[in-house]
Protein backbone atom coordinates (compact mmCIF):
# COMPACT_ATOMS: atom_id res chain seq x y z
CA UNK A 1 0.00 0.00 0.00
CA UNK A 2 2.95 2.21 -1.03
CA UNK A 3 3.80 5.25 -2.73
CA UNK A 4 1.32 7.25 -5.07
CA UNK A 5 1.61 8.97 -8.56
CA UNK A 6 -0.52 12.27 -9.33
CA UNK A 7 -2.30 11.41 -12.85
CA UNK A 8 -0.86 13.96 -15.44
CA UNK A 9 -4.44 14.05 -17.12
CA UNK A 10 -5.25 16.13 -13.87
CA UNK A 11 -7.92 18.62 -15.70
CA UNK A 12 -7.59 22.71 -15.48
CA UNK A 13 -10.72 24.27 -14.86
CA UNK A 14 -11.60 27.79 -16.80
CA UNK A 15 -11.64 29.45 -13.31
CA UNK A 16 -13.00 33.21 -12.62
CA UNK A 17 -13.15 35.66 -9.97
CA UNK A 18 -12.15 36.32 -6.53
CA UNK A 19 -13.78 37.72 -3.58
CA UNK A 20 -12.80 40.84 -2.37
CA UNK A 21 -13.12 40.12 1.53
CA UNK A 22 -9.35 38.15 0.98
CA UNK A 23 -7.98 41.01 -0.52
CA UNK A 24 -9.01 43.45 1.65
CA UNK A 25 -7.64 41.52 4.46
CA UNK A 26 -4.18 41.71 2.89
CA UNK A 27 -3.80 38.02 1.90
CA UNK A 28 -0.36 37.21 0.49
CA UNK A 29 -1.24 34.22 -1.52
CA UNK A 30 -4.81 33.03 -2.81
CA UNK A 31 -5.66 29.77 -4.78
CA UNK A 32 -7.64 30.28 -7.78
CA UNK A 33 -10.03 27.54 -7.66
CA UNK A 34 -13.29 26.45 -9.87
CA UNK A 35 -15.84 27.55 -6.92
CA UNK A 36 -16.57 31.10 -8.91
CA UNK A 37 -16.90 29.72 -12.57
CA UNK A 38 -20.39 31.09 -12.35
CA UNK A 39 -18.93 34.57 -11.74
CA UNK A 40 -17.46 34.55 -15.40
CA UNK A 41 -19.06 36.12 -18.07
CA UNK A 42 -17.72 36.56 -21.36
CA UNK A 43 -20.24 39.05 -21.90
CA UNK A 44 -19.91 41.90 -19.27
CA UNK A 45 -16.28 40.82 -18.34
CA UNK A 46 -13.87 43.51 -19.28
CA UNK A 47 -11.98 43.18 -22.89
CA UNK A 48 -8.99 44.83 -21.13
CA UNK A 49 -7.20 42.28 -19.44
CA UNK A 50 -3.01 41.76 -18.15
CA UNK A 51 -2.10 37.96 -19.13
CA UNK A 52 0.57 36.88 -15.97
CA UNK A 53 1.85 33.61 -15.57
CA UNK A 54 0.21 32.63 -12.66
CA UNK A 55 2.83 32.41 -9.35
CA UNK A 56 2.42 28.47 -8.11
CA UNK A 57 1.08 25.34 -9.52
CA UNK A 58 -0.61 23.52 -6.10
CA UNK A 59 -2.38 20.12 -5.41
CA UNK A 60 -4.13 19.23 -2.14
CA UNK A 61 -2.92 16.07 -0.98
CA UNK A 62 -4.14 13.43 2.11
CA UNK A 63 -1.37 11.27 3.85
CA UNK A 64 -3.48 8.82 4.91
CA UNK A 65 -1.79 5.68 6.98
CA UNK A 66 -4.04 3.05 8.10
CA UNK A 67 -2.01 0.78 10.65
CA UNK A 68 -4.27 -0.93 12.54
CA UNK A 69 -2.26 0.34 15.96
CA UNK A 70 -3.42 3.78 16.64
CA UNK A 71 0.06 5.18 17.70
CA UNK A 72 2.04 3.09 15.25
CA UNK A 73 -0.08 4.61 12.47
CA UNK A 74 0.57 8.08 14.16
CA UNK A 75 3.93 7.32 14.40
CA UNK A 76 3.95 6.28 10.59
CA UNK A 77 2.31 9.78 9.32
CA UNK A 78 4.89 11.92 11.70
CA UNK A 79 7.81 10.15 10.35
CA UNK A 80 6.28 10.46 6.83
CA UNK A 81 5.38 14.29 7.09
CA UNK A 82 9.03 15.09 8.20
CA UNK A 83 10.37 12.89 5.25
CA UNK A 84 8.16 15.64 2.95
CA UNK A 85 9.43 18.35 5.01
CA UNK A 86 12.84 17.22 4.86
CA UNK A 87 12.80 16.44 1.23
CA UNK A 88 10.77 20.10 0.43
CA UNK A 89 13.59 21.94 1.99
CA UNK A 90 16.23 20.16 -0.34
CA UNK A 91 14.71 20.51 -3.50
CA UNK A 92 14.20 24.49 -4.38
CA UNK A 93 11.00 23.95 -7.08
CA UNK A 94 9.11 22.14 -4.44
CA UNK A 95 7.30 24.02 -1.23
CA UNK A 96 4.45 22.52 1.32
CA UNK A 97 1.86 24.78 2.36
CA UNK A 98 -1.61 24.36 3.81
CA UNK A 99 -5.16 25.73 3.33
CA UNK A 100 -7.68 25.51 0.52
CA UNK A 101 -8.23 29.24 -0.29
CA UNK A 102 -5.09 30.90 0.83
CA UNK A 103 -1.98 29.33 1.53
CA UNK A 104 0.46 29.16 4.38
CA UNK A 105 3.27 27.55 4.94
CA UNK A 106 3.40 23.85 6.43
CA UNK A 107 6.09 23.18 8.86
CA UNK A 108 7.38 20.43 11.70
CA UNK A 109 5.63 22.18 14.27
CA UNK A 110 2.70 22.04 12.59
CA UNK A 111 2.24 17.95 12.04
CA UNK A 112 0.27 16.90 15.22
CA UNK A 113 -2.37 19.42 14.80
CA UNK A 114 -3.21 18.53 11.13
CA UNK A 115 -3.10 14.91 12.08
CA UNK A 116 -6.74 13.37 12.21
CA UNK A 117 -8.93 10.39 11.80
CA UNK A 118 -10.82 9.83 8.67
CA UNK A 119 -14.22 8.21 8.12
CA UNK A 120 -12.85 4.28 7.26
CA UNK A 121 -12.13 2.52 11.00
CA UNK A 122 -8.52 2.55 11.73
CA UNK A 123 -7.19 4.95 9.37
CA UNK A 124 -5.85 8.88 10.10
CA UNK A 125 -4.87 11.00 7.38
CA UNK A 126 -3.15 15.18 7.28
CA UNK A 127 -4.22 17.07 5.10
CA UNK A 128 -1.59 19.53 2.98
CA UNK A 129 -0.57 20.97 -0.34
CA UNK A 130 2.58 20.79 -2.22
CA UNK A 131 3.37 23.30 -4.69
CA UNK A 132 6.10 24.67 -7.20
CA UNK A 133 7.07 27.67 -9.09
CA UNK A 134 5.27 28.68 -12.25
CA UNK A 135 8.63 29.43 -14.80
CA UNK A 136 7.82 31.45 -17.95
CA UNK A 137 9.16 28.41 -19.62
CA UNK A 138 6.64 25.92 -17.88
CA UNK A 139 4.46 23.51 -19.60
CA UNK A 140 1.38 22.26 -17.56
CA UNK A 141 2.92 18.69 -18.12
CA UNK A 142 6.76 19.71 -16.96
CA UNK A 143 5.00 21.84 -13.68
CA UNK A 144 2.90 19.14 -12.80
CA UNK A 145 6.08 16.53 -13.19
CA UNK A 146 8.06 18.40 -10.31
CA UNK A 147 5.63 17.50 -8.11
CA UNK A 148 4.49 14.23 -8.84
CA UNK A 149 8.38 12.85 -9.34
CA UNK A 150 8.76 14.78 -5.53
CA UNK A 151 5.83 12.58 -4.29
CA UNK A 152 7.14 9.30 -5.95
CA UNK A 153 11.13 10.31 -4.35
CA UNK A 154 10.15 10.74 -0.54
CA UNK A 155 9.85 7.98 1.22
CA UNK A 156 6.74 6.41 3.22
CA UNK A 157 6.75 5.19 6.38
CA UNK A 158 4.92 1.80 7.40
CA UNK A 159 1.58 1.47 5.50
CA UNK A 160 1.57 5.46 4.23
CA UNK A 161 0.34 7.17 1.30
CA UNK A 162 0.43 10.11 -0.25
CA UNK A 163 -3.15 10.69 -2.09
CA UNK A 164 -4.26 13.51 -4.35
CA UNK A 165 -7.19 15.58 -3.61
CA UNK A 166 -9.55 17.12 -6.95
CA UNK A 167 -7.64 19.06 -9.41
CA UNK A 168 -4.72 21.12 -10.06
CA UNK A 169 -4.77 24.53 -8.86
CA UNK A 170 -3.40 28.16 -9.41
CA UNK A 171 -1.94 30.63 -7.03
CA UNK A 172 -1.66 34.13 -7.40
CA UNK A 173 0.65 36.54 -4.57
CA UNK A 174 -0.86 39.79 -3.52
CA UNK A 175 -3.22 40.31 -6.65
CA UNK A 176 -3.94 43.91 -6.08
CA UNK A 177 0.18 45.05 -6.70
CA UNK A 178 -1.25 44.30 -10.25
CA UNK A 179 -4.03 47.32 -10.16
CA UNK A 180 -1.53 50.24 -11.13
CA UNK A 181 -0.81 48.20 -14.62
CA UNK A 182 -4.44 47.16 -15.33
CA UNK A 183 -5.40 50.70 -14.92
CA UNK A 184 -3.03 51.84 -17.37
CA UNK A 185 -4.27 50.01 -19.90
CA UNK A 186 -7.75 50.62 -19.03
CA UNK A 187 -6.54 54.20 -19.85
CA UNK A 188 -4.76 53.13 -22.94
CA UNK A 189 -7.66 51.68 -24.60
CA UNK A 190 -10.32 54.39 -22.75
CA UNK A 191 -8.23 57.00 -25.12
CA UNK A 192 -7.79 55.22 -28.14
CA UNK A 193 -11.97 54.80 -28.00
CA UNK A 194 -12.72 58.18 -27.75
CA UNK A 195 -10.23 58.55 -30.85
CA UNK A 196 -11.81 56.71 -32.59
CA UNK A 197 -15.16 59.08 -32.80
CA UNK A 198 -13.54 62.48 -33.11
CA UNK A 199 -11.88 65.44 -31.18
CA UNK A 200 -15.42 66.16 -29.54
CA UNK A 201 -15.25 62.60 -27.84
CA UNK A 202 -14.47 61.41 -23.95
CA UNK A 203 -14.66 58.52 -22.15
CA UNK A 204 -15.95 57.77 -18.70
CA UNK A 205 -15.14 55.29 -16.41
CA UNK A 206 -16.44 53.68 -13.52
CA UNK A 207 -15.75 50.97 -11.45
CA UNK A 208 -12.15 51.39 -10.77
CA UNK A 209 -12.45 51.08 -7.28
CA UNK A 210 -13.12 47.40 -7.60
CA UNK A 211 -10.71 44.64 -6.67
CA UNK A 212 -8.58 43.09 -9.29
CA UNK A 213 -10.52 40.08 -10.41
CA UNK A 214 -9.29 36.99 -13.06
CA UNK A 215 -10.00 34.34 -15.14
CA UNK A 216 -7.46 31.30 -16.32
CA UNK A 217 -6.32 32.26 -19.98
CA UNK A 218 -4.58 28.99 -20.60
CA UNK A 219 -3.40 26.14 -18.28
CA UNK A 220 -0.74 28.19 -16.45
CA UNK A 221 -2.28 31.51 -16.85
CA UNK A 222 -4.54 33.72 -15.61
CA UNK A 223 -6.25 36.79 -17.16
CA UNK A 224 -6.48 39.69 -14.52
CA UNK A 225 -9.07 42.70 -14.89
CA UNK A 226 -10.66 44.81 -12.91
CA UNK A 227 -14.61 45.04 -13.57
CA UNK A 228 -14.90 48.16 -14.96
CA UNK A 229 -17.73 50.08 -17.17
CA UNK A 230 -16.59 52.30 -20.12
CA UNK A 231 -19.17 55.10 -21.52
CA UNK A 232 -17.64 57.55 -24.92
CA UNK A 233 -19.62 60.57 -24.71
CA UNK A 234 -19.76 63.75 -26.29
CA UNK A 235 -17.35 66.24 -24.12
Amino acid sequence: MRGVMIGLAASVLLLAGVGASAQEAGVEELVVTGSRISDYDSNSTPHVVLVKRADNLIILVNVVCDTRDASQRRDELRATLKALIRAAEKDPAIELGVGEEVVGRFGETMIDSLIGPMSKPDTSAARLLIKTRVTAADTLDSATGRINAFIKKTPKVGRTEVLAIGNWNLTLIRPEQYRGDIIALVAKDALASARAFGDDYGVSVQGLQLPVSWYQSGPLDLALYIPYRLDVRTK
